[in-house]
């Protein structure tokens, strides 16, 4: 009897197994498609001078992976991206953990609206986003003349094509519009954390900021590692946003070139180096991973 029922249970298993791949199929055949194949073509273009034009392909090495380090272009993109995620994604996470806590408090009026409005950002295109914000960051443009009646400057300042100001004014397009996509996943997992938790620190006199430290972020820890890694793979792939500003020359003076817009310009641009961009891509990745680690680690150990 007992050999009987450990060969039913042998027998579902497998037909559970089966339908469950079977469901999978479609989603694995399209992820190894379109992922997994391009994957491997992309390694293999970074190891070849491709020409497009005449469609052919001569094995060069690590020749593509060498050049990365001597050209100053790359280390221009490499630094320009580093800074951007350096100062985007803290400040973007900070933010939106804040405005998520404050919105949580069922005592505050008009929560419904507050979300309503931080939400708006999220619901515009990015390339309505960039186009808003270079009308706002004009010469003619309200910030100047802001800052011109306030008395803070005289001249106004050419935000769009200063190399001190142009990535300065992406960083804060880029900061308010992905606040509200973050702080909606904070907003949604503080609705799980128990009430008990802060009634009891209220007995014991605990204030708004020690509730905050000591409750509200160590158990929000897994969101913010999320929150983190999403915020270093978007800043890392940032592409529409500078090329709309700089109308894809990633200036002025490759203030706003990035990696990805880098990428872009040697595979589809004039420059025709399918292969180098296979590998600026190649290391765009590993970068992308290995800090991803870093801050998931950095995150573990700070709470």
């Amino acid at each position: 009897m007992k050999k009987i029922t450990h060969q039913k249970i042998t027998k579902t298993k497998i037909k559970e197994w089966f339908q469950a791949y079977t469901f999978l199929l479609p989603a694995i055949i399209i992820a190894a498609i379109f992922f997994g194949a391009s994957i491997i073509y992309s390694l293999y273009l970074s190891f070849n001078d491709v020409n497009l034009f005449s469609n052919t392909y001569q094995f060069v090495g690590l020749e593509n992976y060498k050049r990365i380090f001597t050209d100053e272009r790359a280390l221009v993109g490499l630094k320009n991206t580093g800074i951007f995620a350096l100062f985007v994604v803290p400040i973007q996470t900070v933010i939106s953990l804040v405005v998520a806590y404050v919105l949580s408090n069922n005592n505050l009026k008009g929560k419904k609206i507050f979300n309503i409005i931080y939400f708006l950002p999220a619901l515009t295109s990015s390339s309505a986003l960039t186009l808003i914000f270079m009308f706002i960051f004009n010469v003619h443009g309200p910030i100047n003349n802001v800052l011109i009646s306030s008395g803070l400057i005289v001249e106004p300042i050419n935000f769009l094509n200063d190399p001190n100001y142009a990535l300065k004014v992406i960083m804060a397009m880029n900061i308010w519009s992905t606040i509200p996509t973050f702080m909606t996943i904070y907003l949604a997992s503080l609705i799980d954390l128990p009430k008990s938790i802060y009634e009891a620190a209220d007995i014991d006199g605990a204030t708004s900021w020690q509730k905050l430290r000591y409750i509200t972020i160590p158990y929000l820890r897994p969101i913010t590692t999320y929150v983190l890694l999403m915020g270093i793979i978007g800043t890392f792939q940032m592409f529409d946003q500078a090329y709309i500003f700089s109308n894809g020359s990633g200036g002025p003076a490759n203030s706003t070139l990035t990696v990805a817009l880098m990428i872009y310009q040697y595979a589809f641009g004039q420059m025709n180096t399918m292969g180098y961009a296979s590998a600026l891509a190649v290391i765009l990745s590993i970068v992308i991973f290995v800090v991803s680690i870093l801050a998931e680690r950095v995150n573990e150990r700070s709470n």
